[in-house]
């Protein structure tokens, strides 16, 4: 398939690395020569200079017969002009745009994006999206990184563990064994900052990351046999008034009506009562995050968790800190910055934001067609959980297990029949139909489209 991008940023490139290592053909479009120039030369794509949303560039990049264009620029109104300009000059059949103004995406104005005014397909929010990742994190306070798949009937959990951990220098097959009605599996294993698909001899040590899939039912037990639980806290504190902040306020007010109580930190006089108007519950206190006094008066020392995000990662982190040393059991953290995230564990801090990479595994979740339901970017775009349908045709269709030749670094999580979910063993038989989970190194991807007999498509 031919995809121009548009915006040579984290997004951008990203989006543009997981679809080069699909064989598809790239053209990324962007104002600086220099990204432009180091892209082409280490990623299978081409690469044009200039304003994308003028029509001469986009005919450069090959819109005349390109099928999708994805606009991941700065600005929201150069990003509404690109589809616009997709549309009305080239027809290019799918349009994809990032948004960020909160403005633009109040639904007393959704008639905007339909298809006689603004011809977008598809919309992303980062803000949204990462405010969701952000109550997700929330509602499981022992996990560093949480997705759910299968309609919400099952997760991908990626949990720390400690010297407590029950089981810790135990092969990963005996832990089937001890535990075979669990539907659980570990996926993955990050282990002095590299991660690897485990095999069933390998074991779990202390200061392990590890990924572990799990029905929704199951998952307090598997928490449990971990060494973590479930409590949820009902005490939060957030530093941070700006959209993201804002937006999981939102939604925990939404959500848990009278059983949070939320308070909310904001630097800026003019933002904090902007937030304060657009709330009803959440008690709002204009200051610094890093002031200890401000804290205190948020009561850190009660709340049962901490969210930081602002907009700088070093005020996210700091903040965390100084709310962990204050008594805080919970301290989440916005990080833009991947090259951070082996600082996190040894400052305490529980678990972290990535809007990187929630933001790419939205837009891949919708680019992709129908019988890829669903694809995720684990941690800095190390690994992907795919969710996908057996076809008739694939090498997978009616096969035990056991008699199918896995590539190496590919674990299947969970299969989706007509009477639930099960996590597979080796006498597990695919039909067609079934609905699969599969965890795989990114690099592997097209060991993975080959074996499920799907490319990326759009609708």
């Amino acid at each position: 398939m031919k995809v121009i991008i548009c915006g040579a940023g984290q997004v951008g490139v990203q989006i543009a690395r997981h679809l080069s290592y699909e064989k598809n053909d790239i053209t990324v479009v962007d104002n600086n020569p220099e990204l432009i120039s180091h892209l082409s030369n280490t990623l299978d794509i081409s690469g044009v200079t200039g304003c994308a949303s003028h029509p001469d560039i986009l005919d450069a990049a090959g819109a005349r017969d390109s099928d999708m264009i994805i606009a991941t620029t700065r600005s929201d109104e150069v990003n509404m002009v690109i589809c616009q300009v997709s549309h009305s000059v080239f027809s290019i059949p799918r349009k994809v745009a990032r948004i960020r103004s909160q403005s633009y995406l109040e639904i007393n104005y959704s008639d905007l994006y339909r298809g006689e005014h603004l011809p977008i397909d598809v919309i992303i929010s980062p803000e949204r999206e990462v405010a969701e990742a952000a109550v997700s994190r929330l509602e499981t306070p022992s996990a560093f990184e949480i997705e759910t798949f299968l309609g919400g009937k099952a997760q991908l959990i990626g949990i720390s563990l400690d010297a407590n951990c029950p089981v810790i220098n135990t092969p990963l097959r005996q832990l089937s064994e001890l535990f075979s009605d669990l539907n659980a599996i570990v996926l993955g294993i990050r282990r002095n900052r590299k991660l690897f698909v485990p095999k069933s001899e390998d074991q779990l040590f202390a200061g392990d990351q590890v990924y572990v899939f799990t029905t929704v039912t199951d998952r307090q037990r598997t928490l449990e046999i971990f060494g973590k639980d479930m409590k949820r806290g009902n005490r939060i504190v957030i530093v941070g008034g700006g959209n993201v902040g804002l937006n999981v306020a939102k939604t925990l007010e939404q959500k848990n009506r009278d059983k949070v109580h939320c308070k909310l930190i904001e630097k800026d006089r003019k933002r904090a009562e902007i937030v304060a108007d657009s709330l009803e519950r959440t008690v709002i206190l204009n200051g610094d995050g890093l002031d200890l006094s401000l804290l205190e008066e948020a009561n850190i020392e009660q709340a049962d968790a901490m969210l930081a995000v602002t907009d700088d990662d070093k005020t996210n982190l700091l903040t965390c800190t100084r709310a962990k040393s204050s008594g805080c059991p919970l301290a989440i953290s916005l990080v833009n910055d991947s090259s951070l995230n082996s600082l996190l564990q040894p400052m305490g801090i529980d678990a972290y934001i990535n809007p990187r990479a929630t933001t790419v595994s939205s837009i891949l979740r919708h680019i992709r067609h129908g019988r890829v339901r669903a694809v995720y970017s684990v941690g800095d775009a190390e690994a992907e959980m795919i969710e996908a349908q057996v076809l008739g045709t694939s090498p997978l269709a009616g096969k035990i297990l056991k008699d199918i030749n896995w590539p190496e670094g590919v674990l299947v999580g969970a299969v989706m029949k007509e009477n639930g979910i099960i996590i597979p063993r080796s006498d597990t038989v695919f039909l067609e139909g079934d609905i699969i989970t599969v965890f795989y190194r990114t690099k592997d991807i097209e060991k993975v489209e080959k074996l499920l007999e799907v490319g990326i498509n759009f609708f």
